[in-house]
């Protein structure tokens, strides 16, 4: 459903948020080491997210990821896949059809319009503090 870049970028933000409830700021290569993913590879994801505000990033010795507290709130799920994988999840064809939409819809169009609908319903409404409350002080769901 998502991209390889997405999965980490979500499975590094909750990794952030959970440190983030506990006021600690992250460095890349620990998130990477939380989340099972190369280095390099983390690195621009992180940079994606936080060109995008997703995430909040400090240079030098205090430095580090990491999301205010009313950040934690305000950035949804859905902010992190759009920031990674743009909003094509929602808005593409499902059968990969350039012209697909309302008035050109494509034989399963309409069959997903209400599912399209839940699925982002559930991604907007769904917090980066929910997420980071949910995973296990073990951080082993984040890693696969």
């Amino acid at each position: 459903m998502f991209s390889k870049s997405c999965e980490y970028g979500i499975r590094a933000s909750i990794y952030i948020a959970k440190q983030s409830l506990k006021e600690r700021k992250v460095s890349q290569m620990e998130i990477a080491n939380a989340i099972a993913s190369p280095v390099a590879f983390t690195a621009k994801i992180l940079q994606k997210l936080t060109k995008t505000n997703v995430l909040r990033s400090n240079k030098g010795p205090n430095g580090g990821f990491f999301l205010d507290q009313k950040d934690l709130d305000d950035v949804k799920l859905w902010d992190v896949i759009v920031a990674i994988d743009g909003d094509g999840l929602l808005e593409d064809c499902m059968l990969g059809l350039r012209k697909c939409n309302t008035f050109k819809p494509c034989p399963l169009h309409n069959s997903f319009v209400k599912i399209r609908a839940e699925i982002r319903e559930t991604l907007e409404g769904t917090s980066l503090r929910f997420l980071a409350e949910e995973v296990s002080d073990g951080i082993s769901f984040l890693k696969r």
